[in-house]
């Protein structure tokens, strides 16, 4: 694809999970990886309302070439494509969301994995979602344990195309944008056809909390 090409494919793509409630607000984001960099969506940027011309451009070692300032989420896409290129080399698209029932099935003792394999699409289609324990958004300590998530999964011989952040949600990657859209489609729904059997979920602790208020200035 063309560059002008991939940046209306990015800003379709975000506009459809905006439309169909998989992102809201400014949450979520998406990147695609380039021979020579990345696009990414900016920073607190809806992903209903992209422009294609300010989307973030990145060289290969993630400095700001041009548009609105890339997502902080940058560096964890970045350890995603180089993690998975080992195993699925054609990989060039992530997508981040807080889609609902994935973040649900995260607040009540999540297991080691979001989901058993409950439909044959969701085995044909995603596979196992490890679940990723609970880091502040954009810690670099997320980041190192899913690339070493996906490189231990590819070495077992059940390369995987997405993880769950506990408490944010689903990362997939896939060829395409569309191809990774796919994948985030069939998680959310099967997560939402078993999220009824879960229990109330418990809040996050006093330290996690304090966490963000340190480093995001949250008013709780």
């Amino acid at each position: 694809m063309s560059d002008a090409h991939l940046r209306e494919e990015i800003c379709r793509i975000g506009r459809s999970l905006f439309e169909r409630g998989y992102v809201h607000a400014t949450a979520g984001n998406i990147s695609v990886r380039l021979d020579d960099g990345f696009l990414i969506t900016p920073t607190d940027a809806c992903l209903g309302h992209l422009d294609p011309a300010r989307l973030a451009r990145l060289d290969g070692n993630l400095r700001q070439i041009h548009g609105d300032l890339a997502s902080k989420t940058i560096a964890l896409h970045a350890r995603i494509y180089g993690a998975a290129k080992d195993f699925d080399p054609g990989t060039r698209c992530v997508i981040h969301t807080h889609s609902t029932h994935c973040v649900a099935l995260t607040l009540d003792a999540p297991g080691d994995e979001l989901l058993p394999a409950l439909t044959p699409y969701f085995v044909m289609k995603v596979g196992h979602v490890p679940v990723v324990p609970y880091h502040r958004p954009g810690a670099p300590e997320a980041a190192a344990l899913v690339a070493q998530i996906i490189e231990r999964y590819g070495a077992q011989g059940t390369p995987i195309r997405a993880v769950v952040l506990e408490r944010l949600g689903p990362n997939v990657w896939h060829d395409t944008p569309a191809a990774a859209m796919a994948v985030l489609e069939e998680l959310e729904e099967t997560a939402r056809l078993w999220f009824m059997s879960h229990q109330m979920p418990q809040p996050l602790s006093p330290a996690q909390i304090n966490d963000l208020r340190r480093n995001f200035g949250a008013r709780w």
